[in-house]
């Protein structure tokens, strides 16, 4: 009985990752809605961040979206661990470089300059940004983090994720719309001057 059903589990999971891999935004919600929690879980455990944890669930969940050939994926509980465990470990290397890098120029900065309050500031600033974009839609976080952190054209996204440069240009101005509508609401004009120019366009 649990072969038959494992087996019937493994035929849906084709059929899901065929749409998918077919540009069906439904089937990757379901697949999405599917595995988020325990991915999100894993990931948090690990890293002890909300902010960085959910990064790396919409990372894992891009590369689904922009794999080449879904059809080749045996056991997709077992590709997403693997996906999930790579990103973390990716995640921690980024933040152990950052931590030496950020020491090393607050160093620097203290023999040199007293600019520790511009540093508190971009972090606050930062932060802030980055408590806004949560609020983004799963799809809106993908484009974005393209366009935005990739610095990847209109063009070059819309053929990662299967869909027309109207509609990323669509979503980016949404969302871009919507960061900054966000961030009026904060009532220190400094932050709020860093903030849009970490929105602006490059």
């Amino acid at each position: 009985m649990n072969l038959l059903r494992n087996d019937i589990l493994q035929d849906e999971e084709k059929l899901l990752l065929s749409k998918i891999s077919l540009g069906d935004e439904v089937s990757f919600r379901v697949l999405f809605n599917s595995h988020r929690k325990w991915i999100y879980s894993y990931a948090l455990k690990i890293i002890k961040s909300d902010v960085l944890a959910e990064e790396i669930l919409h990372d894992v969940f891009l590369k689904i979206w922009q794999h080449k050939n879904l059809s080749e994926i045996d056991t997709i509980e077992f590709y997403l661990r693997t996906v999930t465990r790579n990103i973390t470990l990716n995640m921690l290397r980024r933040i152990n470089l950052e931590v030496m890098v950020n020491n090393q120029l607050s160093k620097s900065w203290e023999e040199a300059h007293n600019e520790t309050e511009e540093m508190i500031l971009l972090n606050d600033s930062v932060q802030v940004l980055n408590q806004a974009i949560e609020q983004l839609t799963p799809q809106q976080k993908m484009v974005y983090n393209l366009c935005k952190n990739k610095g990847l054209k209109y063009a070059q996204v819309a053929e990662q994720l299967a869909i027309s440069p109207l509609t990323v240009k669509t979503h980016m101005q949404h969302t871009l719309r919507f960061l900054r509508n966000y961030l009026k609401k904060y009532n220190d004009l400094t932050l709020l001057i860093i903030c849009f120019e970490l929105l602006s366009e490059k």
